[in-house]
């Protein structure tokens, strides 16, 4: 007996549904995240240190950039400068200067004053306002119910970006 087109077209749909359902977890990114397909706002060489996390939030920002969700990627740049300010601290053996009576550490405003005031370090011009710079974006890609971040609110950014993180990165021995 010979099959029609209409049989064959149903029984290739039949096996292409069950390929899906049967792949979909195949599919999926892997528990960590997946890597960023494009660096367009922070090189990977330059979080490339004895820290994974600093490369999957590298990969995020990157990413979300990649993909045009430019409010991920500023929350997430908001987040990597948070994490290295902390790091600085930590390494200098100053972790209490950025904590608060309870332990715990300052939110993102109390601790870019510290890392501007911190007199042994001598933060550079371009990271001082970078650091005040990014803060703000990030809180309105975070919070601001009718603000969306655009590209090129990133793209405006991405050279003192760089210069902060790596003068971070530097201070706190991880480069």
């Amino acid at each position: 007996m010979k099959a029609n087109s209409s049989d064959v077209a149903k029984a290739g749909l039949g096996l292409l549904k069950r390929l899906a359902k049967d792949t979909r977890e195949l599919r999926l990114p892997p528990d960590e995240g997946a890597a960023s397909p494009t660096a367009r706002v922070l090189p990977l060489s330059i979080v490339r240190v004895k820290r994974g996390y600093l490369e999957r939030i590298t990969h995020q920002l990157n990413g979300s950039y990649h993909h045009g969700w430019y409010d991920a990627c500023a929350v997430m740049m908001r987040r990597l400068v948070e994490t290295l300010i902390i790091e600085v601290f930590e390494e200098q053996g100053m972790p209490e200067k950025i904590q608060t009576e309870s332990g715990d550490y300052m939110q993102l405003k109390g601790l870019i004053g510290c890392a501007i005031g911190e007199p042994a370090w001598n933060l550079g011009r371009v990271t001082k306002h970078a650091l005040t710079e990014i803060k703000k974006l990030g809180d309105n890609s975070a919070h601001g119910r009718r603000f969306t971040a655009h590209r090129g609110d990133i793209d405006n950014m991405k050279t003192d970006f760089r210069v902060a993180v790596q003068e971070l990165v530097n201070l706190s021995g991880l480069g």
